[in-house]
């Protein structure tokens, strides 16, 4: 997102202010391997191991939908991430689509979600594949595909160029409350710049793998070198990196559903240290942190996939029209409040009368059972 803040920049200019990649050993970062780095690092290893592990044991349908499952959970978190909410049946739908899996249930997916998904697609299944200035520009132009965000017209597929609107500057808050975070570098720069951050991407082999991600995220997002979807591009090359550090395709743990439940954390610490100095210990420490809880988080990941699998293996001979097949997987996936006729109507655009014979015949299949719960209409659950 771009703000002219002119007074801004003046004070800062005036109070002898810099940005790290004003500085002089731009883009020399340093940072300290202090006890508690490297027992964090130790940490990451031992959670990314033990996960691997285990999903290594659960055979390959299971990690599979474990793949699936967090990939949707990545690519919906990191658009939260910016403000932008996209559909999980269309998400997952492209994704299933995309990796050649038969799912029950797949809808159409718009031109859109299907561009976020063949980017994240790209940087984490051909995630040993050198990275280049032509493909980031793919990605770039698969974000916006109607060369527009929101209402505005952007630069798709180069890099931006600062001529007409002034400075790149990131920022949150309402309209009028604005608070930026940093201010990128000229966009006469961005060449030298993204030749530099490649090929150190491409070429650095004695650092740490995990290590590497924080560093490219910092660095890549320091840059800014898109009109915009910088955010998304950043933690998808985070995840490319973290990918080459698993050396697997699978995804199994989200970075990016852990910084949306941190969000303010992460803008946070992304300004401190924009307005510090090239030594980043303390962003690497809280992205190793981030990381950590992220791998925390799976067993509810690997919970759902189970009692998914289960679900179906059990109803492997059970006839479902298209419309059960999409309500049975939203209740799978996280249905949003509780299921009555009405909201069966409205989803599958059927009348009332079909979706209660509908509900009816899975009452009778024993897929679904009435809630015990009650209330005011009558609510429906899956049985296990």
């Amino acid at each position: 997102m771009r703000r002219l803040i002119v007074y801004l920049t003046h004070n800062m200019r005036r109070l002898g202010f810099t940005y790290i990649h004003e500085q002089k050993n731009w883009p020399a970062f340093t940072w300290e391997f202090t006890h508690s780095l490297v027992a964090k690092i130790g940490t990451v290893r031992h959670l990314q191991g033990k996960l691997l592990g285990k999903m290594q044991a659960l055979g390959f349908n299971l990690r599979k939908e474990a793949v699936l499952d967090t990939l949707t959970l990545d690519i919906l978190k990191t658009t939260e991430i910016e403000g932008e909410f996209l559909s999980m049946e269309q998400v997952r739908s492209s994704i299933a689509r995309h990796l050649g899996m038969d799912i029950p249930g797949l809808v159409r997916s718009d031109r859109h979600v299907d561009g976020v998904v063949e980017m994240m697609l790209d940087a984490t299944q051909k995630f040993s594949k050198p990275l280049s200035k032509d493909r980031l520009f793919g990605w770039h132009s698969s974000l916006f595909p109607s060369g527009r965000s929101g209402m505005h017209k952007i630069i798709v597929g180069k890099w931006r160029d600062d001529s007409t609107g002034g400075p790149m500057q990131v920022v949150s808050g309402a309209m009028g409350k604005e608070r930026v975070h940093f201010q990128a570098p000229d966009s006469g720069k961005l060449n030298k710049e993204m030749a530099a951050f490649i090929k150190w991407f491409n070429n650095e082999t004695k650092l740490d793998s995990v290590i590497k991600a924080a560093v490219a995220h910092l660095w890549y997002i320091t840059i800014h070198p898109f009109d915009d979807g910088n955010g998304r591009i950043a933690r998808a090359i985070a995840d490319m990196q973290l990918a080459r550090a698993d050396g697997s395709s699978q995804r199994f743990y989200s970075m990016s559903a852990q910084i949306r439940i941190e969000r303010n954390k992460y803008y946070n610490i992304l300004e401190k240290t924009q307005k510090g100095n090239l030594n980043i210990s303390e962003w690497i420490e809280w992205f190793l942190d981030c990381l950590i809880r992220s791998l925390n988080a799976t067993d509810q990941t690997l919970s759902n996939v189970l009692r998914k699998v289960k679900f179906w293996e059990t109803h492997n001979n059970t006839l479902l029209n298209e419309r059960q097949k999409r309500i049975v997987n939203k209740l799978h996936d996280g249905f949003a409040g509780k299921l009555t006729s009405s909201k069966w109507a409205k989803i599958n655009k059927c009348s009332a009368d079909t979706a209660l014979r509908d509900i009816q015949d899975l009452i009778s299949k024993n897929v679904l059972a009435k809630d015990e719960a009650g209330g005011r209409s009558t609510n429906y659950v899956l049985r296990f």
